[in-house]
């Protein structure tokens, strides 16, 4: 049995067993996108490269030799798997994420909350808009709605009305005898002041709640709300509306304290010796007064540091309208979710910059006809608007609407390996971007979606399907760049996996095939 050193670890591996199979047995995780247990190694991802004695050899294929000494966790090593992610996904044709996505300045899921919706599951819906809107029955009534300028569909006969179907899972929930409440967290025994009730200071008291602080909002008015109350008239935003949305933040478990004028009332120091972090969110703020607290101030407010909304005084933070001075609403409540978690971050000793960047995979503009394949396996059914704007989405319509969507987002968004590999070593997918390949969608299997522009050509599914007896199966066609994963003599997708198309569909590595209802776990806290 050869001894072998991999990163100064010594491990001991039967015979015959391969750089990657040793590197299992002590913990170490070697990515790699076109290696499955059982099945010949193709090597033809390279993710999972590693230097011996110099050289950089793939470590799902190299079979360890007594006394080999292995580095897998170097720079040059991380450097060397980073290009290979990045030459792969310059030919990767898919979205990670939505373009609605994209387009909400909260960064909502939004396909998530249709599907929850078009499955009448309001109480999974209203806990996924809520993991990134606090007040989606407000904002369902005045909100731009730049996610449907966002939605794919918006090209061909109409964006899902998606800002009328949050109002509408928001409605409902407020409407039940339980509003939707989050599991309560374990307390962290950290407390923060936020001034100022309006958008962004409800906001990121909720969310900072929802992370187990406690958290005490001091409003100068009588009510909770702030612009809100002001900017829009009764028929646009009802009050009962805005009162019951709001009691379903103060229910959380946060203090309130009205009547408090910051300057008069409230100085910075007092909260600062009484809380252990300050958002300022009192909507614009005047230069002299800003410099007053000793902040530094800028033409429009209060300056910040741009990703964390940090002041020039440790533990001070300032968003909303305290910083731009005049901004959309459903801004102001995303600066109020984005500046709890970087409160949140400051709280916990850590860096707040630190947030993490999420990779996201983006096609970009489809033209007429990729838009026409995207949408060939949609509901054709056109776009409907609530009947009556004062009323919103009756039940049955609703559902009709939800099912409209296209679903952009990838289907194996929680599974894909390429994307996971891609955020651990900071792969930069426009490295090598050069002119797109089209997109293309072969639904021609009533479980089954293939992706052809997903596709690394790591040959499993065709490994897959030929030891398993599929009398057709798959192959691979054409040459050269052009060498792509298809069914042999244009036959259908069905004919070519029958009894193997969910052991083909879990091992791909990049969701080139992928189930037609699947979308992954709900992340919802119902």
């Amino acid at each position: 049995m050869p001894s072998i050193t991999i990163d100064q670890r010594e491990v001991v591996v039967p015979e015959g067993a391969t750089i990657l199979d040793a590197a299992r047995t002590i913990g170490l995780e070697i990515p790699t996108l076109c290696h499955l247990k059982g099945y010949t190694p193709s090597t033809s991802c390279l993710v999972c490269i590693v230097k011996v004695g110099g050289r950089l050899v793939p470590s799902c294929a190299t079979v360890a030799v007594e006394g080999m000494r292995v580095e897998s966790e170097t720079e040059e090593v991380h450097q060397v798997r980073r290009t290979t992610l990045e030459l792969l996904l310059s030919d990767h044709v898919g979205d990670c994420l939505a373009p609605c996505h994209f387009a909400c300045p909260a960064h909502m899921d939004i396909p998530l909350m249709l599907r929850q919706i078009s499955s009448e599951n309001l109480r999974e819906a209203i806990a996924t808009i809520k993991q990134a809107i606090a007040l989606p029955a407000v904002l369902g009534r005045v909100c731009p709605k730049p996610c449907e300028k966002g939605c794919r569909r918006s090209g061909a006969d109409g964006a899902v009305a998606i800002c009328d179907l949050k109002r509408f899972a928001a409605d409902q929930d407020l409407a039940s005898p339980q509003p939707y409440l989050p599991d309560r967290p374990p307390e962290t025994g950290r407390s923060v002041a936020v001034v100022g009730a309006g958008p962004t200071g409800l906001s990121a008291a909720y969310y900072l709640r929802r992370e187990g602080h406690q958290v005490v909002i001091y409003e100068q008015e009588s009510q909770l709300g702030g612009r809100l109350r002001r900017e829009f008239g009764a028929e646009a935003l009802p009050p009962d509306v805005l009162d019951a949305e709001i009691a379903t933040i103060t229910a959380f478990g946060i203090e309130t304290r009205l009547g408090m004028r910051f300057g008069r009332d409230l100085v910075l120091e007092g909260l600062l010796e009484r809380h252990d972090a300050v958002l300022i969110a009192c909507g614009a703020v005047g230069s002299g007064t800003v410099e007053s607290w000793q902040l530094v101030a800028t033409p429009r407010g209060i300056g910040v540091e741009k990703e964390t909304y940090a002041t020039s005084r440790r533990g001070v933070f300032a968003a909303g309208n305290a910083v731009r001075a005049k901004g959309l609403v459903v801004r102001s409540v995303a600066d109020g979710k984005e500046a709890a978690a970087a409160i949140g971050r400051f709280l916990a000793g850590r860096d707040v910059a630190e947030a993490p960047k999420a990779f996201s995979s983006r096609i970009g503009k489809l033209t007429a006809e990729e838009l026409a394949a995207f949408a060939a396996g949609g509901d054709t059914r056109p776009r409907q608007d609530p009947s009556s704007k004062a009323a919103g989405f009756e039940p049955t319509l609703a559902v009709e609407q939800a099912g409209r969507c296209l679903h952009c987002d990838c289907r194996a968004l929680h599974t894909c390996k390429l994307k996971r590999y891609a955020e651990m070593y900071g792969a930069d997918p426009n490295r090598y971007k050069g002119e797109r390949a089209v997109f293309q969608q072969d639904l021609r299997h009533s479980m089954v979606i293939y992706e052809p522009g997903k596709c690394i050509n790591c040959g499993l599914c065709i490994e897959i399907a030929t030891l398993a007896g599929e009398p057709l199966g798959l192959t691979f066609i054409g040459r050269g760049f052009d060498v792509r994963v298809g069914v042999p003599f244009d036959r259908s997708m069905a004919e070519a996996l029958g009894k193997v198309a969910e052991k083909c569909i879990e091992a791909c590595p990049t969701a080139a095939l992928s189930m037609r209802d699947s979308h992954g776990p709900c992340r919802c806290n119902a």
